[in-house]
C-alpha cells in the first residue's frame, strides 16, 4: 500500500521525504515496528510516542507522523506533520483496512449509564430478525462466534478498524458499539460516520485528572457522537438534551416518557414471575404496541425504548421485537440465575456506592420477602467506597453478606473491617464469609420465599485476583456447583 493512500482524508504538511513510497504496516506501538511500516507518534497522559522516534527509524520505519517540531536525521524517513495524531490514526486506519465501516451498517451508543445493556437489546432484536450482528463494548467484542475479553469500552482506533474489517470478512452486516465519551475525545472512533447514534441518559461521572476536567466537557464529548453519525436517536426525558444536541448535523428521533417523543412508553409497570423480575409498558407514536422486558427496574423502559428506536429503522417486525425482548440477557447486568421458583437470585456489576443504591432501590419497588445483598470490596482501593457500599447495602437490604472481592495485596478479613464500618452505621443485619464460594452458598441455602438475592461486584468478570494473581472464578460456575453439592 502507498502511504499517499493512507493520508488521502487527512490535511498534512510533508516535512521530509516522499509520501509516494510502499509501506508495510501501519503501527502506534515503537514495539510492533517493522521493517517499512509507519509509525503514528500517539502523545498519551503517561508516555509520548514522539520520543521513541530514533527507536522506530533504527527498526527500519520508512514513515512517521508526528503533531510536533521533531528532528529525524536519517533523510530516507518521511516525516508528516499533522494537527493531531489520534485524529489522523483513526483515519489512516480506516484507509488501511480499507474503509470496513463503509460496508457495515454502524450503530454508535452513547451515555453514562445502559450502554452495554442496550447495545444487547439491539443484537438481540436485529438477530431475531435474521441479520448478522457484531458487538464491541465493555465486556466483550462478538464477530459471529468468537468472543473476545474488551479491554477498553471503546477500543483504540485501529484495533477498532481492524475489528470492523474482521466483522466484514464475517459476513457481518451490522455492528453495534458502546462510544464512551474518551472514546470521542480521543478520536477512537473517528474516520468514518455512523449510520446511528444512540444518546441514553448523563450523569456527572469520569471527571478527574485523567479524564474530563468537568461536567461541562464530559457532556461536549458525549454531544459528539450526533455530529458524527446521520440518525441520532436520543433520550427525550433528560434534562440535558439540549447540551448534547448542541451542534448536531444528524437528523434527530427521540424517545422517553414525555408526551413530544416521537416514541413513547406508557401505562408502566412492574412484574414478578417466579425467579424473574421485569417491567411492562405501552408504546406509542411511532409504532404501537404492549412491550415486556425480562429486566427490572425503570432503566429497563428507558433501554428497551432506545433499542426498539433503532431496530425500527431496520423494519423488524413487531413481533420479533417483543419476542426479543422478554428473552435478553446481558452478562452480568441484572442477570438473573434460574435456580428456584421461590426466589430470585441475579449477579450484578455494581462495585461503587452510587450504582448499588440504584440496584437495590430498583430492587426495593418489586417488594421482595428479603432483598439480600453479597458484596465486597477490591483490595489496594479507596476505603471510602467500602465504607460507603457498606452503609448503602445496610441501608436497603434486608440482609447483607459481607464476602471478599478482589483482595489484590490486602488481606480480606481487612477489607471486610472496613465495610463493616459502614454497614453497622447502616444499621441492618448482615453476616460475614470471606470466601465467595461459601458467602453465595450460604445465600442460597438460607433463601426464603419470595426473597431477592443480588450478588453485587463481580458481573461478567470471571477472575478474583490475589496477591498480583487473577485466579478463575466465575459466579455462575460457583452456583453451579452448590447446587449440585446442595442435592447430592
Amino acid at each position: 500500500m502507498k502511504l499517499e493512500a493512507l493520508l488521502q482524508e487527512i490535511p498534512y504538511t510533508l516535512i521530509q521525504g516522499t509520501t509516494d513510497r510502499e509501506i508495510t504496516s501501519l503501527v502506534y506501538d515503537s514495539r510492533k515496528m517493522v521493517p517499512q511500516g509507519v509509525f503514528v507518534c500517539i502523545s498519551g497522559s503517561l508516555r509520548d510516542a514522539h520520543d521513541f522516534i530514533p527507536d522506530v527509524v533504527r527498526k527500519g520505519a520508512a514513515a512517521v507522523v508526528v503533531e510536533k517540531d521533531v528532528a529525524v536525521e536519517d533523510p530516507e524517513v518521511t516525516v508528516i506533520r499533522v494537527a493531531d495524531t489520534r485524529y489522523a490514526l483513526a483515519c489512516m486506519a480506516a484507509a488501511y483496512f480499507g474503509h470496513p465501516a463503509r460496508k457495515l451498517k454502524t450503530i454508535g451508543i452513547t451515555g453514562t449509564k445502559g450502554k452495554t445493556t442496550t447495545t444487547y437489546m439491539i443484537k438481540s432484536i436485529l438477530e431475531s430478525a435474521g441479520l448478522k450482528v457484531g458487538l464491541i463494548g465493555t465486556i466483550e467484542i462478538i464477530i459471529g462466534k468468537e468472543r473476545i475479553p474488551a479491554a477498553n469500552t471503546t477500543p483504540e482506533s485501529y484495533e477498532l478498524q481492524e475489528y470492523f474489517a474482521r466483522m466484514v470478512e464475517a459476513g457481518i452486516e451490522v455492528v453495534v458499539m458502546e462510544v464512551s465519551s474518551q472514546g470521542l475525545m480521543l478520536h477512537r472512533v473517528s474516520g468514518f460516520t455512523f449510520d446511528y447514534g444512540v444518546f441514553t441518559n448523563l450523569e456527572p461521572d469520569h471527571i478527574g485528572e485523567h479524564e474530563h476536567r468537568d461536567f461541562a466537557d464530559y457532556m461536549h464529548c458525549k454531544s459528539l457522537l450526533f455530529r458524527q453519525c446521520q440518525v441520532g436517536i436520543l433520550n427525550a426525558d433528560s434534562e440535558h438534551l439540549a447540551g448534547i444536541l448542541e451542534g448536531h448535523t444528524c437528523q434527530v428521533e427521540t424517545y422517553g416518557c414525555k408526551e413530544e417523543a416521537d416514541l413513547r412508553a406508557s401505562e408502566i409497570r412492574l412484574w414478578r414471575g417466579p425467579g424473574v423480575l421485569g417491567v411492562a409498558y405501552r408504546l406509542s407514536g411511532l409504532l404501537d404496541m404492549e412491550v415486556t422486558v425480562n429486566v427490572p427496574g425503570m432503566f429497563s423502559v428507558y433501554n428497551s425504548l432506545s433499542a426498539i428506536a433503532l431496530c425500527r429503522h431496520f423494519q423488524i417486525p413487531k413481533e420479533k421485537i417483543q419476542e426479543a425482548l422478554k428473552h435478553v440477557t446481558v452478562k452480568g447486568r441484572i442477570e438473573l440465575v434460574p435456580v428456584s421458583p421461590e426466589f430470585t437470585l441475579m449477579i450484578d456489576y455494581a462495585h461503587n456506592a452510587m450504582a448499588l443504591e440504584s440496584l437495590l432501590t430498583t430492587l426495593r419497588e418489586y417488594e421482595p420477602g428479603r432483598l439480600v445483598c453479597l458484596f465486597g470490596c477490591g483490595g489496594n482501593r479507596s476505603k471510602d467506597r467500602r465504607y460507603q457500599m457498606g452503609e448503602v447495602s445496610a441501608r436497603l437490604a434486608d440482609l447483607t453478606v459481607v464476602t471478599s472481592d478482589n483482595p489484590r495485596f490486602e488481606e480480606p478479613m481487612d477489607i471486610i473491617a472496613d465495610i463493616l464500618v459502614g454497614v453497622k452505621k447502616g444499621g441492618g443485619a448482615y453476616v460475614t464469609i470471606a470466601d465467595r464460594k461459601e458467602a453465595i452458598a450460604y445465600c442460597i441455602r438460607h433463601a426464603q420465599p419470595g426473597d431477592v438475592i443480588v450478588l453485587a461486584g463481580k458481573g461478567h468478570e470471571d477472575y478474583q485476583e490475589i496477591r498480583g494473581v487473577k485466579h478463575h472464578m466465575d459466579e455462575r460456575e460457583l452456583i453451579t456447583e452448590i447446587l449440585t453439592e446442595t442435592s447430592v
